[in-house]
């Protein structure tokens, strides 16, 4: 008896989680990206948010989300992941804002800000404080989006095919970067073309282009040292490139525990992206070196100039921007006075000028 007693809790507990388990009610999702998972901001999508979310959700027994993953390009390629977004192609992911500046070019102000800090970190917190002004959700609600998490990639230097150890060695050279940025070179003899992370190690090695602006993170999982192996020190800084962002519609729809898992998610991933960064830097240098690569850092001279020489980017922009409604100043003004909170100092007070 005590055994037919022990069976049957058991096949009650059995039925009962099993009808537990058929009441969830299962939300398929697909994540899209134009990177592929070799960089951080792809890979703690599945590692850091997914994981996140799924953990909270189980919490509460009643939503489960079935995900569908597509990265590297395979359903939205870079620069076009906001409209895949949008369409409903995809649901969330990765949008790289870097390469949105018709849509998202308020998200943009840190790449019309160089020579800033060079610690992610300090640009993350101070994205975050932009993030919550209206015009920046205006930005994102305007294109059906709504913003979950930003990343801010590390310190930006050049690597290139040949040396660049003076402004004068920049002359004539062809340099690939994601666009905003190849402003950075007006006035130094050098020519910028567009190209990205998934587009440089090739472009590099036809000769489409020189080298590119890049940073060690990302510039050791892309083998760039293969083909440019030297990585100059120009102190462009640490740049807000991009986030996660899911479509408004559905998030809209989602019900309270679903967002609140998101923005959990989002604030899981931001933290875990940023000290895998950190941690990766140092890392990252001594494998660009192990690998054959060469690490210059410019004199203080040329340094010097450099932050002198190139036309105030931020100028051009505030212009075309505030001509078409767009409070490109106070954006400016307000991102760069939140960095100077921290106690940083820029070699040039780009909104003042």
């Amino acid at each position: 008896m005590i055994r037919r007693t022990i069976v049957a809790a058991f096949a009650a507990l059995a039925c009962g989680s099993a009808a537990s388990a058929l009441a969830q009610e299962v939300i398929k999702l697909t994540a899209a990206a134009g990177h592929p998972p070799i960089f951080l901001w792809v890979k703690h999508v599945r590692e850091t948010f997914m994981a996140t979310v799924d953990a909270e959700l189980a919490k509460t027994g009643k939503y489960r989300i079935q995900w569908n993953e597509a990265y590297g390009g395979t359903l939205a390629k870079i620069g076009s992941e906001a409209e895949t977004m949008q369409s409903g192609v995809s649901d969330l992911g990765i949008v790289a804002t870097v390469f949105q500046p018709a849509k998202l070019p308020l998200n943009n102000v840190t790449y019309f800000v160089p020579f800033g800090p060079g610690d992610a970190s300090v640009v993350t917190k101070a994205i975050d404080y932009v993030q919550a002004l209206p015009e920046l959700t205006q930005e994102w609600s305007r294109n059906g989006l709504v913003y979950l998490a930003g990343f801010a990639i590390d310190n930006y230097g050049i690597v290139m095919n040949t040396p660049v150890a003076t402004i004068a060695d920049l002359k004539g050279k062809k340099i690939g970067g994601a666009g905003p940025n190849l402003a950075w070179f007006r006035g130094t003899g050098a020519v910028g073309v567009q190209g990205s992370l998934n587009t440089f190690y090739n472009d590099i090695k036809t000769g489409v282009y020189d080298g590119a602006i890049a940073f060690f993170t990302s510039a050791v999982p892309a083998k760039l040292f293969e083909v440019a192996p030297t990585f100059t020190q120009t102190d462009f800084g640490a740049m807000y490139a991009g986030c996660m962002a899911v479509n408004k519609a559905r998030f809209d729809k989602f019900p309270d525990e679903v967002k609140a898992a998101f923005r959990r998610g989002a604030n899981a991933y931001k933290a875990a992206y940023l000290a895998e960064q950190t941690a990766r830097i140092d890392s990252s240098m001594a494998a660009w070196q192990k690998s054959g690569g060469k690490i210059i850092k410019l004199s203080p001279s040329d340094q010097a100039q450099l932050v002198k020489m190139i036309p105030n980017p931020a100028k051009e922009w505030v212009r075309q921007s505030e001509a078409k409604g767009l409070p490109a100043k106070r954006v400016l003004a307000a991102y760069m006075d939140s960095v100077r909170a921290t106690g940083f100092k820029f070699p040039r007070d780009f909104d003042k000028e």
